[in-house]
């Protein structure tokens, strides 16, 4: 008989343990990549590999881990004991892209393996011919870094000096590196002393039993969340502006939600095959984001384990830029994945019009900057920029903050220039730039940087510039991002993709697209373009174009006579037209 009090200790001893190995990455961990932008996660699978609980972590992450643990299981079968610590960072074998390291650990109570403890890392450098590691326009795996398959990197608690010395000749900054790789082991050691504490309070038997239980008891709560959504058929087309390497040619995304009864199945068949660039997806990749998009529109409590994954059927042709195959390039994939977020949401806003939002930024930009300073010694700054959420049905789209599939952290100015070449000439939100609507895209912002070294390689992955963050029921979408350099003085824009080399003084602008905006902007309340105009996120100019608001500059205040005019007048001139369900420009 189940003891639901039980059931409910243990389910949150387990997220606990979880969470506890992130604080100890956070706590170890070498570089800011990991200690500001927090791009890692951490979950503990059961003795087969299903996943039982997850750490507050990366949603782009989720279910990531079961994947990778399986590469090794395949790989090792029965040859894995105590004492062992498997790695894999292979893309081929359940990897995601190589600086994505997974290393699990499993624990043994009285001879038998009860669970792995699983870490996804994202390492600053792997190798490959760009540092850093994201060049959109490498068109081969073999090009990006080290691959390493399934592997031991402890056996039977021996090290595997092999592997680390290989790793350590193989990354520009084995320092960081090797750091990172120490943080996800202490952390796997932390766990399994709180784990088998667990075990010694509740017994062998009693926690395997529950941690299938809390698998069960998560299918039926997303079984029955699911059962509550409309049957039928959704769909949506979103397209990412190139690879990095055909600039010409726009990549499609497409995505047909299929819900019945309790049971939902997210199909990508129709987006574009594989492309030459660095942006395609591995299948465990393309679910992660898939679980991330459903999980986000069923109740709030219901766990992140292999029980809601059970009720959700991804598919995706082989050969596509959502399941691509060898000899595929994925360093970038990030962008694609996030890309497929909005897309997914935009299925998801066709069933659930009043309460799924407009575009975001499109994910996060990836940056990095890599070369050697006046001593030859290396340096390497990798930033993921992201900060604008699409307006939603009942409120503006939120700036200055992660995107939702990424949950990933700023680093902060005085960090990345005591640590790196670089100077912060500015860090702003961008007045005009979010999608208007009744409620308002978020506000994007701008970064600055200036190189103080002579000579290095910048790479910049980012999107939106050719197509906008969708708006919705209205809205219009977002403005685009932008890549400028010198700025200020000799002002070349640059393509969203890019390597190219910095010399000293240069001058790199990375502006974020805006969200897309939800609702009629001549709908808005005036009173809140006010406030927007105050806080300097639209100008009066930008009030009169997309609102329709009038502003007495001297008294700051709306002109409540004149704006009703104006509005009045621009419905008449609209006339019967009907506002689109999705735009992705302001016609």
């Amino acid at each position: 008989m189940i003891d639901p009090i039980r059931l409910e200790l243990i389910k949150n001893a387990l997220v606990m343990v979880s969470d506890n190995m992130m604080v100890s990455v956070l706590r170890t961990s070498r570089s800011t990549l990991i200690k500001s932008n927090m791009d890692f996660s951490a979950s503990i699978l059961d003795g087969d590999g299903n996943m039982v609980a997850q750490g507050l972590a990366l949603p782009a992450h989720l279910g990531a881990t079961m994947p990778a643990l399986q590469g090794c299981l395949d790989y090792f079968g029965d040859d894995i004991g105590p004492g062992d610590i498997l790695a894999n960072n292979d893309p081929y074998a359940g990897g995601s892209h190589l600086n994505d390291i997974f290393m699990f650990k499993p624990v043994y109570r009285d001879g038998k393996r009860v669970c792995f403890l699983g870490l996804i890392l994202h390492h600053t450098d792997l190798g490959g011919r760009v540092a850093g590691g994201q060049a959109a326009d490498s068109d081969e795996i073999f090009q990006e870094g080290l691959r390493i398959p399934p592997i031991k990197l402890y056996m039977g608690g021996e090290l595997n000096e092999t592997m680390w010395r290989l790793i350590e000749k193989n990354v520009r900054i084995p320092i960081q590196v090797l750091g990172d790789m120490r943080a996800q082991l202490s952390a796997c050691t932390i766990a399994e002393n709180q784990f088998l504490e667990l075990v010694g309070r509740f017994g062998l038997e009693t926690t395997r039993f529950y941690m299938g239980e809390v698998i069960d008891h998560t299918e039926r709560l997303a079984r029955a969340a699911i059962r509550k959504l409309p049957d039928g058929e959704f769909t949506f087309e979103d397209w990412i502006d190139d690879d990095g390497i055909d600039r010409d040619r726009s990549i499609r995304l497409f995505c047909k939600i299929i819900k019945h009864d309790d049971a939902i199945r997210v199909d990508w068949a129709g987006s574009s095959d594989q492309v030459k660039g660095a942006i395609n997806c591995t299948l465990s990749f393309t679910k992660a984001v898939s679980y991330a998009a459903i999980r986000s529109v069923l109740d709030f409590d219901i766990p992140c384990n292999e029980g809601l994954f059970r009720a959700i059927d991804v598919t995706a042709p082989p050969g596509t830029v959502t399941n691509m195959v060898l000899p595929a390039a994925c360093a970038a994939r990030g962008l694609t994945g996030f890309r497929m977020g909005d897309c997914a949401f935009g299925a998801l806003a066709m069933m659930l019009p009043g309460e799924v939002g407009a575009a975001s930024d499109g994910g996060n930009s990836g940056l990095s900057v890599g070369g050697y300073d006046s001593a030859r010694r290396p340096f390497i700054f990798v930033d993921f920029a992201c900060g604008s959420w699409g307006g939603r049905p009942w409120a503006d789209g939120v700036q200055g903050n992660s995107n939702m599939f990424a949950n990933m952290a700023s680093q902060s100015v005085e960090l990345i220039e005591s640590q790196n070449p670089l100077q912060i000439l500015r860090y702003e939100l961008i007045a005009d730039r979010a999608g208007a609507g009744k409620y308002r895209g978020g506000v994007p912002y701008r970064r600055d940087y200036r190189f103080l070294e002579d000579e290095a390689v910048l790479q910049v992955r980012s999107d939106r510039k050719k197509i906008r963050p969708y708006g919705l029921y209205g809205g219009k979408p977002g403005k685009s991002s932008q890549n400028v350099m010198n700025p200020d003085g000799n002002a070349e824009r640059l393509d969203s993709k890019l390597t190219m080399t910095l010399r000293k003084g240069d001058v790199f602008r990375h502006e974020l697209p805006g969200g897309g905006g939800w609702g009629d902007p001549l709908e808005r309340d005036p009173q809140k373009v006010l406030e927007d105009v105050r806080n300097e996120y639209v100008t009066p100019e930008g009030a009169l174009n997309e609102y329709g608001v009038i502003i007495d500059l001297q008294a700051l205040s709306v002109d409540k006579q004149a704006t009703c005019d104006l509005r009045n007048s621009l419905r008449e001139a609209r006339g019967d037209t009907p506002m689109a369900d999705i735009s992705w420009s302001d016609v």
